[in-house]
């Protein structure tokens, strides 16, 4: 072999090895870029214009219009935020206390453990929109199972989905359903992780059930706690399908179950308003931002 290409080889080698972490990261940097950074880039633009009914069409730069519109939108956009936050709040609140209840259950051997755990797993590998048709069909106000069922023990019925009132509550039931075995799950590998001797040595000196677990148990799986809080947040907050695949555009008649995820939704696909959607968006995205953001400075200060 020529000394030239032999040359060649080592240089290219070296470049390999000073280059290997820029290299190894690449496709990763990459993959951010295409489907992370030029999206967000692009609805960002949108928003500091007027564009409507087609992107092909001309459209203007507006500068804070659109911000200043949907920021002052008191019909619409604030009463969407509130039942957000509303779902969110609720749907994770009883989420993190059934899914510890349950990891607690499951943490000890028993009889069939291996069949409930499956049992319990099961709504977490349907799909939301499939979840959603099932619950559906159950809150249904005349033939549904739900009102069959209180009708059984002399109990009336409930219009659920159908009533402004009781919309996202029911909601919320089919969220907590779908999504508390996930929680359940981040929390049982967390408490897996927990060593036995603190425990037993508060058992030892007189503590109850629930002060070992708040006093013992709990402080030692916090990150765990966090974590499956942030997941579950950001995750809630973050709803569609089965808000649409339930209520459908607009969150219902009365706009009783509208997010902020629906709200712009039906303002880019039925009213065709891509830079009114996209500054609501970009103010949807700072929102969940602030929430992990809030988030995780809490997990620092506690630990």
């Amino acid at each position: 072999m020529s000394s030239p290409v032999i040359a060649w080889r080592a240089a290219i080698s070296l470049w390999v090895n000073r280059n290997r972490k820029w290299i190894l990261s690449g496709p990763a940097i990459a993959f951010i870029v295409l489907l992370l950074v030029i999206p967000l880039g692009y609805t960002l633009y949108l928003s500091f214009t007027d564009a409507g009914s087609s992107l092909r069409a001309s459209f203007h730069f507006t500068g804070l219009g659109n911000y200043t519109n949907v920021l002052t939108d008191t019909r619409r956009f604030w009463p969407a935020v509130y039942r957000t936050v509303l779902f969110t709040v609720g749907a994770v609140s009883v989420e993190m206390l059934l899914g510890a209840a349950i990891a607690l259950l499951l943490r000890r051997e028993f009889r069939g453990q291996g069949i409930v755990r499956v049992i319990i797993l099961m709504p977490l590998v349907a799909t939301p929109v499939a979840v959603a048709m099932l619950w559906r069909l159950i809150f249904e106000p005349t033939i549904g199972f739900a009102n069959e069922f209180l009708r059984f023990f002399g109990l009336p019925g409930s219009e659920w989905l159908s009533s402004p009132s009781t919309a996202l509550p029911t909601l919320m039931f089919i969220d907590v359903w779908q999504w508390t075995p996930m929680v359940a799950l981040l929390l049982l590998a967390g408490l897996t992780t927990v060593p036995e001797e603190p425990e037993e040595a508060a058992r030892v000196d007189g503590a109850n059930v629930f002060q070992r677990f708040w006093f013992v148990t709990l402080p030692l799986m916090r990150s765990v706690v966090f974590a499956a809080l942030i997941l579950r947040s950001v995750e809630a907050f973050k709803t569609f399908d089965i808000l649409y695949a339930t209520k459908g555009a607009g969150g219902g008649s009365m706009h009783e179950a509208e997010t902020i995820n629906i709200y712009a939704y039906g303002i880019n696909f039925s009213d065709n308003r891509y830079g009114l959607a996209s500054a609501v968006l970009v103010v949807f995205f700072i929102m969940v931002l602030v929430l992990v953001t809030l988030q995780i400075v809490a997990r620092r200060r506690g630990q």
